[in-house]
């Protein structure tokens, strides 16, 4: 487990790590649904800023991120270039249509990098509620109390590839960027 640093009280955004540095975003515990949201944020603004080539979001609705914000989608805007990928797993997305517009009308202009799948027949506490980009992933250990680690520790962030590489084996495609009606 990572626990580089003390993590952030609760309610209390992790400072934000300035661009380019080697650490991107937060190292170590957090805990909390505030803490959670910030560094998803700070991960996108980092993803933006390194170039991260590809970024992978999973979690069983993503109800509880911030993908609906405008500062979430002016960094995916800033992140998105032809040669990037954004891969997308969930159980469903009915929670991301309803609650995070910007993010779906992000995701309609740039579906040429997206890729989202879905895992219906997951519990969804058994899928991973994680970040993997870069050098760094967050994992939420707990979705339900928003505690987990972030950082760039090799050996968590290959776990963590493994047993999303399975979980994107499992799944079928989902959430189209368009809809067509009759």
């Amino acid at each position: 487990m990572i626990d580089h640093a003390d993590p952030p009280a609760e309610g209390t955004a992790p400072a934000a790590s300035p661009a380019g540095s080697a650490h991107p975003a937060w190292e170590g515990r957090f805990n909390g649904r505030e803490d959670f949201r910030a560094l998803v944020r700070q991960a996108l603004v980092q993803a933006a800023s390194q170039g991260w080539q590809r970024l992978v979001l999973c979690d069983a609705s993503f109800a509880d991120w911030p993908l609906g914000e405008r500062a979430v989608a002016e960094s995916l805007q800033a992140w998105s270039r032809t040669g990037r990928s954004f891969v997308m797993l969930a159980r469903n997305y009915d929670a991301v249509v309803r609650d995070h517009a910007r993010f779906v009308t992000w995701r309609r202009q740039w579906s040429h990098i997206i890729d989202c799948r879905a895992c219906s027949f997951a519990d969804p506490l058994e899928l991973p509620s994680a970040i993997l980009g870069g050098n760094w992933a967050l994992r939420r250990l707990d979705p339900v109390r928003s505690a987990g680690v972030a950082g760039t520790d090799a050996a968590p962030r290959l776990t963590l590839r493994e047993e999303l590489d399975e979980w994107l084996r499992r799944s079928s495609p989902a959430f189209p960027s368009t809809t067509l009606g009759l």
